[in-house]
């Protein structure tokens, strides 16, 4: 579905806040160290895949804005490439887990965002 007036985007129908982003990406780190051993490995693989999308498409400095933004635009094109990365594996396309958890270890890299909280004069 589309945003109305705006072709080939999809639709925003809720605003994701920081702080309710910030936790499903937190909870996801979470599920990830949590997985069963012998899955860890794929599911960090497809993690990292998703980080490396998330720094080709946001490029090189960004907020914590951007990021939520992006997240709250819809995170789809992250199935894709998750099965990309393990065709396989569908267990390893967990959102819960892969996409947030690479939402989450990206936030790190955002040029306002350190230990742990956004700075609001960044």
């Amino acid at each position: 579905m589309d945003r109305v007036g705006v072709p080939g985007e999809p639709a925003n129908l809720a605003r994701v806040s920081f702080e309710n982003a910030i936790y499903q990406w937190q909870q996801g780190e979470r599920r990830l160290r949590a997985a069963p051993a012998e899955r860890r490995a794929l599911l960090e693989l497809v993690t990292e895949t998703l980080v490396a999308e998330l720094r080709r498409r946001l490029g090189g400095r960004f907020t914590a804005e951007e990021l939520v933004e992006l997240y709250g635009r819809g995170t789809s094109w992250c199935l894709q490439a998750a099965m990309n990365e393990a065709p396989g594996a569908p267990w390893a396309w967990d959102s819960g887990i892969v996409v947030d958890a690479a939402f989450g270890r990206y936030l790190r890299e955002a040029a306002d965002y350190a230990g742990g909280r956004r700075e609001i004069n960044a």
